[in-house]
């Protein structure tokens, strides 16, 4: 019924772009955050303006990575060497910190605007749960609980391992595994007896470096051939094709 291999056990869902359409929102932050520290930069320089891309730079540089790794990766693209600073520097602030605090200001203002599940993987999170699978969520987001509980999926998820948790047990962001290993430990199962679920191509890597059983990579954007690059087992538009599959030898 859930199109997973008979020894999964465990389901481990990214937030952003997998569970709740919030992706589009932190792309949207991070351009607006981009967008007018790169339209500064090039007026003093007298250089060219070059937008952020909310598709290309988005997937390739900042999406599944704690929110400071995006930043200093997308810069390093672009050549653009900034000071550190500090964990508290303001957004108004030119430093990796103070870039990265100015996008989470601009995150926050817009997720005012209220989160919807995808109804596809609402059905599918209730078909894990009455399955009798466990579930956990995994995001390099610091606002992973607001959103959550703002989309109404709390009761469907047992554990969440978020950037607080992230940064609380100085785990390594994506492509790196730490994060799904850990949620994986909390629920008590082995790698190879849990699935990932995930958009972004860091977070498929993740899953495929990690030794899970199954990796399922989602895709919203039209990129199906680099999350299966990338690792991904299958591919799918929404988590619905896997409740909608006819029954086969390998599925649950």
């Amino acid at each position: 019924m859930l199109s997973l291999p008979a020894g999964v056990r465990a389901c481990l869902f990214d937030l952003d772009g997998v569970l709740t359409p919030t992706a589009a929102v932190h792309a949207a932050a991070w351009k607006e955050t981009f967008d007018d520290f790169l339209r500064q930069r090039a007026a003093r320089g007298g250089e060219e303006f070059r937008a952020f891309d909310p598709v290309a730079d988005y997937d390739e540089y900042v999406d599944g990575k704690p929110r400071v790794d995006g930043t200093r990766s997308f810069l390093a693209s672009r050549d653009i060497t900034l000071p550190e600073g500090q964990p508290d520097d303001p957004p108004s602030r030119d430093t990796i910190q103070g870039l990265s605090a100015r996008k989470d200001e601009a995150f926050s203002r817009r997720l005012g605007d209220g989160v919807q599940p995808y109804e596809g993987s609402l059905r599918y999170l209730r078909a894990a749960r009455d399955a009798g699978l466990r579930r956990a969520v995994v995001s390099s987001s610091k606002h992973c609980a607001a959103v959550v509980a703002a989309a109404g999926i709390d009761d469907l998820l047992e554990v969440r391992v978020d950037g607080i948790v992230a940064e609380r047990e100085r785990l390594r962001g994506k492509p790196t595994p730490d994060t799904y290993l850990c949620a994986a430990r909390m629920l008590g199962v082995e790698p190879e007896a849990a699935a990932v679920f995930e958009d972004a191509l860091a977070g498929v890597a993740a899953g495929r470096a990690g030794g899970f059983g199954y990796v399922v990579g989602v895709d919203r954007v039209g990129q199906a051939d680099a999350l299966r690059a990338h690792g991904g087992d299958t591919v799918v538009r929404d988590l619905a094709e896997l409740l909608d599959r006819p029954e086969s030898g390998t599925g649950r």
